[in-house]
């Protein structure tokens, strides 16, 4: 891929069965307090040691939560949204939309730092064998 083309986002079904201390995961968002701009969507935003979501594993910190049970979390209030999680039952499954990677192409922060830094050290070499080059050129005898 040349990164002109933004893959399509992940949408998958979750069972969670409700542990004792419920799902094990918080949310974020909704009409009335929008956690991304200009999407009023429910988001997970953390997800409790533990709790029934992380022993799953699916579900991560940043997913959309789409519905839950069947019923559409879109255009809810987040009030709506906690009370449809409260009232769920033990078993709930939940369609989710996995987020998507912050850098989708191209190096990782870290391998950009690196490079930078490799970079650098290789225009130094590069300067100093041509001060090298020079001076033996101009400091040899000629017979």
């Amino acid at each position: 891929m040349n990164g002109s083309l933004r893959p399509s986002s992940s949408v998958v079904d979750v069972q969670l069965r409700r542990g004792p201390a419920g799902l094990g995961f918080n949310i974020v968002g909704g009409v009335d307090q929008q956690f991304v701009v200009n999407d009023s969507g429910i988001y997970v935003s953390k997800i409790k040691d533990d709790g029934a979501a992380a022993l799953d594993g699916r579900l991560q910190e940043g997913d959309k939560i789409l519905a839950i049970n069947g019923v559409k979390l879109e255009n809810r209030t987040h009030k709506a949204a906690v009370e449809l999680f409260r009232t769920a039952g033990e078993d709930v499954e939940l369609r989710i939309m996995k987020k998507l990677p912050l850098h989708m192409n191209g190096p990782s922060p870290s391998n950009s730092e690196s490079s930078g830094f490799s970079l650098g050290i290789l225009a130094f070499v590069g300067v100093a064998a041509l001060f090298a080059f020079i001076y033996m050129r101009h400091t040899r005898k000629h017979f």
